[in-house]
Formats: structure tokens, sequence, C-alpha cells
């Protein structure tokens, strides 16, 4: 039995082959005859091709509706819940895209805070960092820094940091003062951390301990657990984690208040960090003493107990002068035994970098507020400069402050950055070289922002057409301050003195007389000089170099020039500058200096008299006379010895 399909396409074949065999006759007449016999053939074909399909279907319609109604009942039971996954589909793929495009980012660690899962990661992680430091000696530090580090590089940072901080706190944060050895040994852990994982491990740890110092300084209890913060943040800057800028904040804040017990923790924390502070600091260790000491005099007398502020004072005194002896229980051994365990376990990391935290006690105190400019790339959500009650705390030195004809000078000057813009305007505007110095350490600059403070301050000297005295008082209190300002005053003159030939003769005096100056306070050492090759010296070296040593010979005491010439006499490495020196001098110096008139003009010291040649050998005489052939002797600031002949 055939479909009505089959039916057609069998009437197409034979319509074709009847078509392909017709020949003869006129083609009209064929075509005629063959179409009206096949339409004729085919009508009837078709007729009863479908009146036998009409009597089946007539006759399994029955039957088809019947298994219809079956197979459309389970396919309405089969595809409602596919239907009801792919609604519930649809209304999650909206709800993602709705949420996705309104709500908020979230990091990494704010997401899925209440799930179990991760609750439990962060119990095992903390069980394992405090298994590790349960087993923390100085013998094993460096296998255990080691495993740290691989739980660093396994973990998130993050993580890492709140557990270690926590850790480390609730083992040595306790009521009872905690012994000395125990926070050494914690305290390098987390110095050799800070050193080779990032600054952001000793970062967050340094900002939790100060704040929670912050909270119980302020609510003073019978516990040691401010006694044992203090001394986690002097061991800290034992272990080179932060700078002596948070020492010293933390010292004022002391003496400031100067209560009993602000006293006994001065004297803890100098008997922990004093001679370091001495010898990274000594100008705000002085300003300190000297504060301390007028507060003993105004509020002492109020306290029954004078012999504690008398032992603070003398205590202080002692480390003005640098004796150690007279500090009860300072020892130095143990900090420099671990000292050295440090540089042996970070000397593979550091190479040679500055990993200090150079930040002060309100920077930190006001994180939240300011942010953490101290550590770098950290992401902050606040308003920049913002505080909690709506006012700006902008900087002192901004550019709104500075009037506009400043700001054009500024300009003028090629002051194209914002740091040499302020720094500029506040060398500019300041009262006095004492304000200016104060105005630029405030400015909050570091590392190479810092140094355009030497930058502006050489480019603004040498643009004077006459010398001006304030550039060189305010480049010797610079020096004074810190060893980081003289290295890069060194390094700006060794630029000068590649582009004298191309310097103007306002410019190329100004620098003669600022290096003149420089090397008479000593802020310079003469070893400056060693970068000139005396061997091929062209006319503006020659100048320069005539002009600086006669006007220091001329300028300068006898005692100060032996200090001057005296730092450069032992040494090897500086032979060729000596020799070089010497040269110059008899030949660009000595030749045409004029002669002392015939009353001064000494007379040559007898080579026999024993006192004589012992006395010229001394160099610390100006005018004598022997003892013993009474031949009398007048040196001239520009000749420093008579030769002597056998």
């Amino acid at each position: 039995m055939y479909d009505s399909e089959d039916d057609l396409d069998m009437a197409k074949d034979n319509f074709s082959k009847l078509e392909e065999n017709e020949s003869g006759g006129s083609e009209d007449e064929q075509q005629m005859s063959s179409d009206e016999e096949h339409s004729e053939s085919m009508n009837d074909e078709i007729g009863s091709l479908d009146e036998d399909h009409n009597s089946e279907e007539s006759n399994a319609e029955v039957d088809e509706n019947n298994g219809e109604e079956e197979d459309e009942e389970d396919e309405l039971m089969a595809s409602e819940p596919e239907n009801e996954k792919e609604n519930t589909d649809d209304q999650a793929m909206e709800e993602n895209t709705q949420t996705t495009s309104t709500s908020k980012y979230l990091p990494p660690h704010l997401r899925n805070m209440g799930d179990d899962k991760r609750k439990a990661e962060l119990e095992k992680l903390k069980r394992n960092v405090k298994g590790l430091l349960n087993r923390l000696s100085e013998p094993n530090m460096a296998s255990i820094s080691g495993q740290l580090e691989e739980m660093y590089m396994n973990c998130s940072r993050k993580d890492m940091n709140d557990t270690l901080t926590e850790v480390l706190l609730a083992a040595c944060v306790t009521p009872s003062l905690m012994p000395d050895r125990l926070l050494m040994e914690h305290v390098l852990l987390l110095s050799v951390l800070h050193h080779a994982v990032g600054l952001e491990v000793g970062a967050h740890f340094l900002e939790i301990v100060v704040r929670n110092f912050d909270e119980i300084y302020k609510s003073p209890s019978e516990g040691k657990e401010c006694d044992n913060l203090i001394a986690i943040i002097a061991h800290l800057y034992n272990f080179q984690v932060v700078h002596s800028l948070l020492i010293v904040d933390i010292l004022k804040l002391f003496v400031d208040n100067f209560t009993e017990k602000d006293i006994e923790l001065v004297l803890f924390l100098l008997r922990n960090v004093g001679f370091a502070l001495r010898k990274d600091d000594a100008l705000a260790l002085k300003d300190l003493i000297s504060e301390a000491q007028r507060k003993a005099t105004d509020v002492g007398a109020q306290f029954k107990d004078q012999t504690r502020v008398r032992f603070m004072l003398e205590t202080m005194m002692a480390l003005k002068n640098n004796d150690m002896r007279k500090i009860p229980g300072y020892d130095p051994e143990p900090v420099e035994r671990l000292r050295k365990l440090q540089k042996t376990l970070t000397s593979r990391s550091t190479s040679g970098s500055d990993m200090k935290l150079r930040v002060s006690l309100d920077g930190l105190l006001r994180a939240e507020q300011v942010g953490r400019w101290w550590i770098v790339g950290s992401s902050w959500s606040g308003a920049p400069m913002i505080s909690k009650d709506g006012t700006t705390a902008a900087k002192e030195t901004t550019v709104g402050q500075f009037s506009a004809k400043v700001l054009d000078l500024a300009r003028k000057q090629r002051m194209n950055t914002e740091v040499r813009r302020n720094i500029f305007c506040v060398l500019m505007t300041s009262e006095d070289y004492l304000d200016a110095f104060d105005k630029l350490l405030r400015m909050g600059l570091k590392d190479k922002q810092e140094r355009e403070i030497v930058h502006v301050l050489m480019d603004c000297c040498l643009q004077e057409k006459t010398f001006n005295a304030f550039y060189a008082v305010l480049g010797e209190k610079f020096c004074n301050h810190d060893r980081r300002f003289q290295m890069t005053f060194q390094f700006n003159v060794w630029d000068k003195f590649r582009e004298l030939e191309n310097l103007p003769s306002s410019t190329f005096n100004n620098l003669v007389q600022l290096i003149t100056i420089f090397l008479q306070k000593k802020c310079l050492p003469l070893s400056i000089l060693k970068v000139i090759e005396f061997g091929e010296l062209d006319k503006p070296k020659v100048r320069f170099l005539r002009q600086m040593l006669t006007k220091l010979f001329k300028e300068t005491d006898p005692e100060d020039l032996i200090c001057i010439f005296g730092k450069i006499s032992g040494v090897p490495k500086l032979g060729m500058l000596r020799e070089g020196l010497k040269l110059f001098i008899s030949h660009f110096v000595l030749k045409n200096a004029q002669s002392p008139p015939e009353l001064w003009r000494p007379k040559r010291p007898s080579s026999n008299c024993k006192t004589c040649v012992l006395t010229l050998q001394r160099l610390k005489i100006t005018s004598m006379s022997c003892n013993k052939c009474h031949t009398k002797f007048h040196f001239r600031k520009l000749f420093v010895i008579w030769p002597l002949q056998s």
C-alpha cells in the first residue's frame, strides 16, 4: 500500500518518461494529446489512490487518535519539568545580569564570609602557622621562615597576614612582661618575611601593633601589654623594619605627657634602641633630651618620687655622651648576634634595597582616613584626604596656598612637576632657613621625590645673580640631618663638574662659593674632587679649582684646613687625588700668589734643631718660636708648611 507522496512521485516519473518517448506528428498536437492522456491517466490514478488512502485513513484514524491522545499526555507530562527548568534558568540568567550590572565589585576576601568551608581552611591555616611558631628558635629560624614563605606563595596574602599577626600578638602580648629573647626571635622572623615576601607583611603587622598600643595607652591598666607592644616596636626598629621616625614620635608622645608610666616607658624604650637612635638621628635625640630636661624642671616637682626622673635624665645624658656603662642592664650582644643572622637570611632577597617603613605615628593611626601610602600598590576605597567629619586634611605645601606670582616664577624656572613646583614655592616663600627646613620635611617625600629637594635647591642657588648664603645654610642643615642628602649633594656637584665649560659666569661663581662653604662646614669632604682628572685639565676646571682652593685657603682657619685635608691623607684609594692636588697647588695656586711682606716673612727653620722639625710636623700652631735656636715662625693661611731641607 502506497502513501499519497509516493503516488505523486510515481506520477511525475511517468510524465517525464512519456515526454521523452513521444515521437512523430506535430509538436502541438502531440503535446496536446499527450497532455490530455496524461492528465486523464493521472486523474484516474490519483482518484483511485485517494480513495484507497482515504479508506485506510478512515479506518486507522480512530486507532491513531487514541494513540495520539496518550502520546500527547505523556509529552505534556515530560515537557512540564523541562519548561519549569528552562524558566528557572532564564530567571537565574536575568537575575545574574541584573546583579552584575547593578551590584558593586566585591574583592575575593569579602566573598562567602559565612562559608563553613572557608572557616575550616582558615582554622587549618592558623593551626599550621601556630605549630611553626611554637617550634621557633634561633637554630631553626631559616627552616621555619622558608616554610612560611612557601605558605605565602600557596595561600592568600591577606589571610596569611591576618593569621600571622594574630598568632604573633597572641604569643607576645600578654598581661605579664615577656622575655626579651622570645620577643626578639619572633620579630626577627617577621623581619625575614618582610624582606623576603614584601613590604605588606611588616606594614600590616606594624599597623595592628600601633593601633593596639594606642588603645591600651589611652586606657591604662595594671598589665604589661603596653610594655610588650613597645618592646615589639623597638625590635622592629632594631631589625630594620621601621625607620627612626616612628621611634622619635613615640618618645615625643611620652615626653609631652610626662607621667610616671611615661617615664618608665621612655627608659624601657631607650634601653632597647637608645644607641641605635643616636647613630641614626642624633639631632632628634638631642632635641628630645632638651625637651625632657625642660619638662622635668616644670612638671617634675609634682612627683612624689624624684629618683625616677633623675634616673631618666642621667640615662639620656649617658646616651648623649655615648657612655654605655651608665645604663644598667644594657647588653647589645643578643641583638647584634641576631642581626648577623638576619643579614645571612635576607642577603639573597633584599639585594641592598632599603626596606624600612618611613611612616610616622600619626600616619599609622590615620591610615583609614589618608590611606596606606607607605605600601606600594595598596588600594584605598576612601575619598582622597577626607577625614570622617568631612573636613579636608590637605597638606600645607599645596599649590593653592601660593600666589600666582610665585607659581609663574616656578613655571619660568622649569619646575615642571608637582613636587618640584611645591619645593620651589616653599623655598621662595619661607621666612628663614629653619622655616624652609621644617616645611620641606613635613611634605613627607620619599626616595626619588626627596632627592628633588637637593636638585631644586642647587638650581635656585646657581640661578641667583649674586650668591645667596641662604641656600648654603639650608643645604648644611639637610646634610647634618641625614646622610642621604649629603650623598645627593655630592652626585649633583659631580654633574656640575661635567658642565663647567657651559656654565655662565654668575652660575660659575655661585658654584665656587657654594662648594667652598660646604667644604668649610664639613658638609662635603674634599674627596668630591676625585672625579676630576688632574692630568687632563681644561681651562674651566683650572679656573674653578684655582678660585675654590684660593678662597678656601684665605677664608678658613689653619686648624680647619688641617682637618679638611687630613681626611684624604690616610686613604690609599685617594692617592691620585693627593698627588694631583699637590701639583695643582704648586703650579696654579702658590705660583701666582703674592709673597708675604718682608716683615712677616718667616725664617727658614734650622734642620739641625730637632725642636723646629717636630713643631713644624705637628702643624697645629700658626705663630711660634723655637725654644733652642729662637727662630720665629709665622704661617700665612695660604701656606701650609715650609719644606724642610736636610
